[in-house]
């Protein structure tokens, strides 16, 4: 049987990204389990936390509306990962991309598999506050 170098490419490309397997749930699961405290779990920004911060935890659900009906995909992962400035409850908005970075024990580099993981994670989440829009 002869095999096409298509289906050799795609093979070669699942098999290397972590974030093939991770589902539609993956974006709710983890706004749920980082973000809902203080932006609650409507991401409307009234969790729990709210009355504690000294900057209001923004509504992620007008993101769109307050971007001309687009929704700024871009700056929304930038603020998860980091490489925004955000403030809130007087100092930086928690930073997740390390946070969503596997961890190694022994000091050594961060593969490309665990980057491109950390990354469907950001993007999961981003994709997850992009279906809340209203």
């Amino acid at each position: 049987m002869r095999v096409a170098p298509w289906m050799i490419a795609a093979a070669l490309c699942v098999a290397a990204s972590p974030t093939w397997a991770e589902g539609p749930m993956v974006g709710e699961k983890l706004f749920t389990q980082y973000c809902a405290s203080c932006h609650g779990t409507d991401a409307k920004g009234g969790g729990p936390m709210a009355e504690y911060l000294t900057v209001a935890p923004a509504d992620l659900t007008t993101l769109s509306a307050h971007n001309d009906g687009a929704f700024p995909m871009l700056r929304v992962i930038h603020t998860i990962d980091g490489r925004t400035g955000v403030r809130a409850h007087g100092g930086p908005m928690p930073v997740f991309g390390d946070l969503f970075m596997a961890e190694t024990d022994d000091g050594v580099e961060r593969s490309y598999n665990e980057a491109l993981e950390t990354r469907g994670r950001v993007l999961s989440l981003a994709t997850y506050l992009e279906a809340l829009q209203q």
